[in-house]
């Protein structure tokens, strides 16, 4: 896959991992940041390699948020752009895409996601940790809806994903005061599932996703899907779509497979057909 020198990419064992790779800038977002995010979930969606996704940073950070010094200079060179009366470099999709449309390829990869929170996750960071399905944080890890404290509202789906998560009023104090939480204070809240120690971080999270990725993809694939689609639906437009996907999982080999393992108590070998 051709990506940026800002983001690694590796798979093994039905298990891809995305790691942000600026620790210089501890992993702000930048443009490469953000489109490389959607290109990878695009590419991982169309692998059958690969079954289970892990997003995690390199160095001390997961993501600080948006890269402000690489805004304040595209603002600057607008500015002046617009001064000399020559036109600047946006173009439709720029203008028209939304701002944290990564978070959106996140949650819309029909694949399990896991964030393996190693520092700080803040802003559009944090944004990209609560699109992810599971999150499993180092005890260092720290969490921040910071944006109020910038001058900015919430954005890369975090008015949408935190209420959801933790509720309407905890969402609430947590962006209002723009603070800073620990890996504890999270997984209090139901923000992060699991919180381990620093060091064994990445191999309790690829543990846990090759624990994942041994079952059904068919069956995880339309997991992902119902639950996300419910977070929307009343219960009996939830209880046509379970049923919907219920009959695509009973037509698959791995269907046929789950009932045979078990009659013959063993493990199932699932091949995603």
């Amino acid at each position: 896959m051709d990506l940026p020198s800002e983001l690694l990419f590796e798979k093994q064992d039905g298990v891809a991992i995305l790691t942000l790779n600026r620790p210089e800038k501890f992993n702000a977002l930048n443009p490469n940041l953000r489109d490389g995010i959607g290109r990878v979930c695009r590419e991982v969606s169309r692998d059958d390699e690969v079954r289970v996704m892990i997003i995690t940073g390199a160095g001390k950070a997961f993501c600080s948020g948006a890269d402000l010094s690489t805004r304040l200079k595209d603002q600057a060179s607008g500015a002046i752009l617009a001064a000399s009366g020559a036109e600047t470099a946006e173009t439709r999709r720029s203008i028209t895409e939304p701002i944290g449309h990564y978070s959106l390829a996140i949650r819309n990869l029909e694949k399990p996601v896991i964030a393996a929170v190693n520092g700080v996750a803040s802003g559009g960071g944090l944004g990209i940790v609560l699109a992810c399905d599971i999150r499993v944080a180092s005890e260092k890890a720290r969490f921040s809806a910071i944006w109020v404290k910038r001058g900015l509202v919430p954005d890369a789906g975090a008015s949408y994903f935190l209420p959801r998560i933790v509720g309407f009023a905890k969402a609430c104090e947590l962006i209002f005061k723009g603070h800073i939480i620990n890996a504890n204070e999270a997984a209090q809240m139901g923000m992060v599932n699991l919180v381990v120690p620093h060091d064994e971080l990445m191999a309790r999270t690829r543990e846990l996703a090759i624990q994942i990725a041994q079952n059904a993809p068919i069956a995880l694939e339309w997991a992902k899907k119902i639950l996300s689609m419910g977070l929307n639906n009343n219960l009996e437009s939830q209880l046509y779509l379970e049923s919907a996907a219920q009959r695509i999982c009973n037509q698959s080999e791995d269907f046929k497979e789950g009932i045979r393992s078990f009659m013959e108590k063993r493990p199932a070998v699932f091949k995603g057909k």
